[in-house]
């Protein structure tokens, strides 16, 4: 078979992998991208891109139910769900020209097909056309995929997960969630907003438990006033399919009957069949690839980056260690940090959140200062009746540093940058409360929630003083 020759060749084309390939590229450096399936990986095929251009009709139909509180009259509402399926696919196709189109402008060579390790610094390449790699070194970005349970396998028919319920083009009556994390809750929102009923069966006491107690709280009471139905301590034992439906079966309580069921208990990572062991990559009992804070795996010449690595399942955080790869290879010094990382969940309303939680804040021992300030008594929440939420922040109060902050409600998604700039650059409660805000808008929710902290409230009656 022929032999092709790179400096870095990259498998995996998700947003951790073009990204490396482009910040390789950039420095003049020979790379090529190796894709089994489509540019853009998951994040924007069957993940972030589609749910988020689905979601984004259903805030359209939010803001046209509210149209006669703003004096509008909007009356015999209704949508095709058909035509947003297709507006949804040509969003994606849009984009994944677009990413074709900039990756050649980056002289990268994208392979069409499945890599397998030779050894360290060798690839098999199995696809339309089938040759050798060799290349100096080697960035694997193969991502995650739906958890799939042997009890109640998707037939993706009736039985869906989170790729092949994308592909829906008329909506079922019902839908039985099975999972209450970011993934299930999305799609809860998403399809409660179409009069969908929806049934969210979590094994866990609460949904999004990994956002603590005030969030999952919070996103609980706005579900079920929109009429999702949320079942906590919910052991699913089977699904058994039947001619108009299925039947969900669970552990010492009564079945539920449902036209569809999305199973949606998490992800799991791809590094099987990678040929990891002829190279020598250690690999953990689920797949992650372990790396240090440059994304070196056990292997000099070797990264791996995104979800393979098992660090934190988001878009981004595979993106930035793309940089961090590519970076190192080129010898810049750049490592990796975890505690300003960023996370939201698009439902409506939007959950965002940044460094600590409350509750992991409450165990590291230092004394906190924390504030919160509801939407409600923020100018331009009311002006634009999105008064649902708050924000949260928390800091150490002896230094001020802020550890973490939480919000739930409008616009929050845009909001936790802040944040987040603020955490990774360790900044104070003093230098949000410093910063002039611009009003009337929500960034503002950030200075009171800080002078709150501080105990010097302004918008915010003050707490009541013992005598």
């Amino acid at each position: 078979m022929e032999r092709k020759k790179f400096d870095i060749a990259v498998i995996g084309a998700g947003p951790g992998g073009y990204v490396a390939a482009i910040k390789a590229a950039q420095s003049g450096k020979a790379v090529c991208l190796i894709e089994k399936k489509d540019l853009g990986g998951t994040c924007l095929n069957v993940g972030c891109i589609p749910t988020k251009t689905l979601l984004a009709n259903a805030s359209i139909m939010h803001k046209m139910k509210m149209a006669e509180e703003f004096g509008i009259s909007a009356k015999d509402i209704s949508f095709d769900f058909a035509k947003m399926k297709v507006r949804k696919d040509s969003v994606v196709d849009k984009l994944r020209k677009s990413l074709g189109s900039l990756l050649q402008s980056n002289k990268i060579v994208i392979i069409q097909g499945i890599a397998e390790f030779i050894s360290p610094k060798e690839l098999k390449i199995k696809g339309k056309e089938n040759y050798f790699i060799d290349a100096d070194y080697i960035i694997i970005a193969t991502g995650s995929e739906p958890l799939d349970i042997g009890a109640f396998p998707c037939d993706h028919k009736k039985i869906l997960n989170s790729t092949s319920i994308l592909e829906l083009t008329h909506l079922p009556k019902s839908l039985a969630i099975i999972g209450g994390g970011y993934i299930g809750c999305e799609f809860a929102s998403l399809y409660a907003a179409f009069g969908v009923k929806v049934t969210i069966l979590e094994a866990l006491p609460m949904i999004i438990a990994n956002m603590g107690k005030m969030i999952s709280d919070s996103l609980t009471f706005s579900l079920k006033k929109k009429g999702v139905e949320i079942v906590t301590d919910a052991m699913v034992e089977g699904i058994d399919k039947r001619e108009n439906g299925v039947t969900i079966r669970l552990k010492n309580r009564d079945s539920l009957p449902s036209d569809l069921a999305l199973v949606a208990i998490g992800r799991k990572i791809v590094s099987k069949d990678l040929g990891l062991e002829k190279a020598g990559v250690k690999v953990r009992e689920k797949g992650e690839i372990p790396v240090d804070e440059k994304m070196q795996t056990n292997i000099p010449g070797i990264y791996a980056i995104g979800d393979v690595t098992g660090k934190f399942l988001l878009a981004h955080v595979a993106s930035h260690q793309g940089i961090i790869a590519a970076s190192h290879i080129l010898g810049e010094e750049s490592s990796m940090r975890y505690d300003a990382v960023p996370a939201v969940i698009f439902t409506d309303p939007e959950i965002a959140t940044v460094g600590m939680s409350l509750e992991e804040a409450q165990k590291s021992g230092l004394e906190l200062a924390v504030g919160k300030f509801p939407f409600q008594a923020l100018g331009k929440a009311i002006a634009a009746n999105e008064t649902e939420g708050f924000v949260h922040i928390i800091s150490d109060k002896k230094t001020g540093k802020i550890l973490g902050a939480q919000a739930i409600g409008h616009e929050v998604s845009n909001l936790i940058a802040e944040i987040a700039l603020a955490i990774n650059n360790e900044l104070t409660l003093e230098c949000i409360a410093d910063t002039i805000h611009a009003h009337p808008t929500l960034p503002e929710a950030w200075l009171e929630a800080a002078l709150i902290a501080n105990e010097t409230p302004i918008h915010f009656p003050p707490k009541k003083r013992s005598l």
